[in-house]
């Protein structure tokens, strides 16, 4: 809400709204010259009737973009966030409705899904190396990402405080520290752009 609040007091003229992506993609039949989403995709279902529903709300000449992390589960960082979550000391500390995964399928699921009614899709992968501090940031910077719906479904601030610090004990034997004492830690991005 912070940042509606924000566009809301910076542009007052335009209409910001707070909706579910889901339920906005099929919400009424306005088209737009340009739909788009920045990391924001992975954490909603269905992509196999959400992206031509989303695609339906693009106007003629307009454009679909999208922006998802690759969530590749061998990623070392991933693979260790799985492993500690669904080890025996902490999968029973989860509430009962388990954790909510973000999960993006392959390149080719997204064109296949698109190309027929498209006049072009682009599509790409990039990973992108960030150079952090030490092993803490990558921890904090993971905490605020993929490691929310985890720490989310936790009983109390310290158990997630706890598991934090796990990660990033795990993380240590991983992830190679350079020798400016830095961690290269990289993350994959995949990109589409569906153009009417």
């Amino acid at each position: 809400m912070e940042m509606l609040d924000r566009a809301r007091r910076d542009y007052p003229r335009l209409a910001w709204r707070n909706d579910g992506i889901a339920e906005w993609a099929v919400g009424d039949e306005s088209q737009y010259d340009l739909v788009f989403s920045n990391a924001a995709l992975h954490w909603v279902d269905g992509h196999a009737e959400l992206y031509p529903r989303l695609f339906a709300r693009v106007s003629p000449c307009g454009a679909l973009a999208v922006q998802v992390p690759v969530t590749k589960a061998d990623v070392p960082a991933r693979r260790i966030l799985r492993e500690l979550a669904n080890s025996a000391k902490w999968r029973g500390l989860f509430s009962s409705t388990g954790i909510r995964e973000a999960y993006v399928h392959r390149a080719e699921f997204y064109y296949d899904l698109l190309c027929r009614t498209a006049k072009g899709v682009d599509i790409w992968e990039t990973t992108y190396v960030q150079v952090m501090p030490d092993i803490e940031a990558v921890g904090k910077w993971f905490r605020t990402t993929a490691m929310r719906p985890i720490l989310d479904a936790l009983p109390s601030e310290a158990d997630q405080e706890r598991f934090v610090a796990e990660y990033v004990e795990a993380l240590r034997v991983e992830l190679k520290t350079r020798p400016d004492g830095r961690i290269l830690f990289p993350f994959a991005r995949l990109f589409l752009i569906a153009r009417k």
